[in-house]
């Protein structure tokens, strides 16, 4: 993955929506220890059940970034071509990972493909196997975006 994300953050960074804007954005943030400014690329789907202000978008997240977002620190995502702020939440309880991964699942297929956790066959993580992969870090990150800020 390393490989393709550079041509990925390219991509993602310029200033117009592009086919591959429509599931992936590029995310802006600080780490946590080295203080360094980051880029990657992370896939996103609209949870439109939420009924929040604003827009919230979901992001299965397991990599070690996720532990900068920790603690709701305001970050920047270049999103269809668009610099938006957002702020992070992360989601770690099972039902509700479970709940929200089903929404990614039917918003991004493709992100979908990328977690490696069983499933059954309506789609819900083995209670097991989720158990183990939130005890090594995996997670939902609920990006919350201001009202003024479209995101079509």
């Amino acid at each position: 993955m390393r490989v393709a994300n550079v041509p990925m953050r390219a991509i993602l960074g310029l200033p117009f929506p592009t086919p591959l804007s429509r599931n992936l954005m590029l995310l802006h943030y600080t780490g946590r220890k080295t203080g360094n400014a980051y880029r990657q690329p992370v896939s996103y789907a609209r949870d439109s059940s939420d009924v929040s202000e604003g827009t919230v978008l979901l992001t299965p997240g397991g990599g070690k970034w996720t532990l900068s977002l920790a603690g709701g620190r305001p970050v920047r995502l270049r999103l269809r071509g668009r610099e938006v702020p957002a702020r992070p939440e992360l989601i770690t309880e099972a039902g509700e990972v479970d709940r929200l991964f089903g929404v990614i699942a039917r918003e991004n297929p493709r992100a979908a493909r990328f977690v490696p956790i069983p499933r059954d066959a309506s789609g819900h993580f083995d209670p097991q196997a989720l158990g183990v992969a939130l005890r090594h870090g995996f997670c939902i990150v609920r990006w919350h975006v201001p009202a003024n800020y479209d995101t079509v």
